[in-house]
């Protein structure tokens, strides 16, 4: 079903690429203001380009790359080829080094409709603009999204493995803590397994919902431009980093709603009497203990209250059926649509989900740690701690057709910014390799 191809990446020249922590970056709609001032700081950094500054930012981007592409900062390999990408980390508590095994290609921006590229969660207009008129006016991909497809039989892992006896080069560690390793394929034959275990999946997209939808818009626009265009456009296709859903590597964190404020100046008791006619609240000695008290169990979350009140509170069964949110019975089962019917808006009275996401009292937190200490020095009212959602139940949503509350899944270690750039200009698709991969 889906289509992918390889790509001629460019790259930091092999002097750089030497010292390549130098010039990675956080993803656009992860990095910190923090981080970007610092990467900003080093001419050469990926930030440039991903997060370009000025009056005419994605001008400013357009000048660098081109000056970047003719004094050899950045070079185009000869052949394409299908980029495997590893990432080895480790879990906070856990000694066990992860490895997530993947590859870096070219895949048809399909449209939402077509149903080969799924979604699980919303987008906000103003960032697919944004990323749209990047792409628009560089024609260049500075990060891969992350997409998911599903092989039970791990049949590309082989060719992957042997590929990374030989790498291009790898960050010492990125900003995440995480170890990234880039090889390259570019035999015909091994490229062509790639393409027919694609060609009979559906890819979830797991990350990059708005760099994705910008390609779509992009592609739109071309389209219309273009009535006589052949569909092979460097403009039809879009960067992606695929992974085998099928690995045990595969981790997603949860992410814990923190709540910055109560709405109409409710107070810790009235909050705890307006959670009780849905929640069976018990009070608990150490915070500490939460997410352990929670694991595993459907529909329980912590709850952390200033002061140092601790609560585990858990769905009554019998309520479930007044969740009448016009959406999937896999959404309705979900832990978080859970907590942002019964809690947001049921309890606090944010009726829907738009009220919600427009909401400036909640934040949307990672750390455990983070969620105690904001609460402890009054930066934060409660906090709601979650489990993390797992990966059958993404697959059971984006195949029911619908979508998850926003920020339900955080897939890490993210991918990283300047490892591998794409470019999708028409003389991309006129390499005779690449017309015989077709």
């Amino acid at each position: 079903m889906a289509e992918i191809q390889p790509l001629r990446g460019w790259r930091y020249n092999p002097v750089l690429s030497e010292q390549i922590d130098e010039y990675v970056s956080p993803l656009f709609d992860v990095v910190s203001r923090k981080q970007r001032e610092a990467l900003y700081q080093n001419p050469l950094n990926s930030i440039h380009l991903s997060v370009p500054r000025g009056d005419d930012a994605a001008g400013e981007a357009l000048a660098l790359l081109q000056e970047w592409q003719k004094t050899g900062v950045l070079r185009q390999d000869e052949l394409p080829g299908i980029y495997v990408y590893y990432q080895y980390f480790r879990l906070p508590g856990s000694t066990r080094e992860f490895c997530r095994k993947g590859f870096m290609c070219h895949i048809r921006a399909y449209a939402w409709a077509d149903e080969v590229v799924l979604r699980h969660e919303n987008t906000l207009p103003a960032s697919v603009n944004d990323r749209a008129e990047l792409l628009a006016r560089t024609e260049f991909q500075t990060s891969a999204t992350h997409g998911l497809y599903r092989d039970d039989d791990f049949l590309l892992e082989r060719w992957m493995d042997e590929a990374m006896q030989d790498p291009l080069y790898e960050t010492t560690e990125d900003y995440q803590g995480a170890r990234d390793v880039l090889a390259v394929i570019q035999d015909t034959a091994i490229i062509r397994q790639f393409q027919a275990v694609l060609a009979r999946r559906q890819v979830i997209l797991a990350d990059g919902h708005h760099r994705y939808e910008g390609s779509l818009a992009y592609r739109q626009a071309q389209l219309a431009a273009n009535p006589a265009s052949t569909g092979q456009e460097g403009w039809n296709y879009h960067l992606m980093y695929l992974t085998n859903s099928a690995a045990d590597d595969l981790r997603i964190l949860p992410t814990h709603r923190l709540l910055l404020e109560l709405p109409s100046g409710l107070t810790d008791a009235e909050l705890l009497a307006r959670l009780e006619p849905y929640f069976t609240v018990v009070l608990k000695e150490d915070a500490y203990d939460l997410p352990e008290l929670i694991a595993g169990k459907p529909w329980a979350f912590g709850l952390y209250l200033q002061g140092g009140q601790a609560y585990k509170i858990r769905l009554r069964p019998e309520v479930h059926a007044q969740l009448n949110w016009d959406t999937t019975p896999e959404v309705k089962g979900l832990d978080l649509t859970v907590l942002h019917f019964f809690v947001l808006e049921k309890a606090l009275g944010l009726v829907g989900l738009n009220a919600q996401r427009q909401w400036p009292g909640v934040a949307y937190v990672r750390s455990f740690s983070e969620c105690l200490t904001r609460v402890d020095t009054g930066e934060a009212r409660a906090a709601f701690i979650t489990n993390e959602v797992t990966m059958a139940e993404v697959e059971q949503v984006c195949h029911s057709g619908a979508v998850m509350p926003p920020k339900s899944t955080f897939f890490y270690p993210k991918t990283i910014g300047g490892f591998l750039f794409s470019s999708i200009q028409a003389a991309e698709t006129t390499h005779p390799f690449l017309v015989e991969l077709r």
